[in-house]
């Protein structure tokens, strides 16, 4: 369903990272959709290359260029801005979509799945978005969209090292929203609750696991907890992500949209 015009990106170059993730892939569909040139960067090369053959079927008027990184190590961090400019151009968006999922009961919790957590969905965000800001300053003008969640705005059981990272990427997207504003950038985040993906469908499966129920009696649960009684479709999330790309939003700044079923209401 379109719901943008084929314009609506033109001569736009959008760098997504999680391209490889159902979310980041939609949202680079929707992209090329709306006529935006797009990077798809992620660790999964085949992946990519399946992200990439996808958008060129939608839009084969587009550039589409694709960079396998690690974006938790800082020279892959340089090489992804640094590719994506000489292959593409000057980057004017950025949909930082790149996460995982972890935790668990706070006495359960190791070290290291805390920091596995907080490293990507928070420090590499907030590292990688460093170095595309310093090439969007060149323009004074851009737009970037973080990928939060709903539980980044009010915390749930067994989610400790989740929900404080999504709460972090909400601090940073509107402390960050009023700097960057200054140099015509726009800075805004999404925010949906459980999305029918690979990642949605692991984080139901983990919640039956802990309560002793399987993944379909754990999912027909969450899916009564929400009023419309359903999951978000990744396509709804990425439309969402680029109405927020887009001048359609010219006045949106340091927002979090959240995406709930009517589950989250304030």
């Amino acid at each position: 369903m379109r719901i943008f015009s084929e314009n609506a990106l033109k001569d736009e170059h959008v760098l997504v990272t999680g391209a490889t993730g159902g979310i980041g892939r939609e949202a680079a569909k929707e992209i090329v959709r709306a006529g935006g040139h797009v990077t798809l960067t992620g660790r999964n090369e085949e992946k990519l290359k399946q992200a990439k053959k996808e958008c060129a079927t939608i839009n084969g008027g587009v550039e589409i260029f694709l960079c396998k990184a690690n974006l938790n190590e800082e020279f892959d961090r340089d090489k992804v801005v640094k590719e994506a400019m000489d292959s593409i151009g000057p980057i004017t968006g950025l949909v930082n979509s790149a996460g995982v999922i972890g935790g668990g009961p706070l006495e359960s919790i190791k070290e290291e799945d805390l920091r596995k957590v907080m490293e990507l969905n928070y420090f590499s965000t907030v590292l990688f978005t460093q170095k595309v800001y310093v090439e969007m300053k060149k323009q004074g003008a851009g737009a970037i969209v973080n990928l939060s969640s709903l539980s980044g705005l009010r915390g749930t059981h067994s989610n400790t090292a989740y929900s404080a990272s999504k709460f972090a990427i909400i601090g940073f997207t509107q402390s960050f929203a009023l700097e960057a504003i200054e140099n015509g950038i726009r800075v805004n985040a999404v925010c949906p609750g459980y999305v029918d993906t690979a990642m949605g469908q692991a984080a139901i499966n983990s919640k039956g696991e802990r309560e002793g129920r399987s993944y379909e009696e754990q999912r027909k649960l969450a899916e009564q907890g929400i009023p419309s009684g359903k999951l978000s479709e990744p396509e709804e999330v990425a439309r969402s992500i680029v109405y927020l790309l887009s001048d359609a939003s010219y006045n949106i700044i340091g927002e979090s949209l959240k995406i709930s079923g009517g589950s989250v209401m304030r």
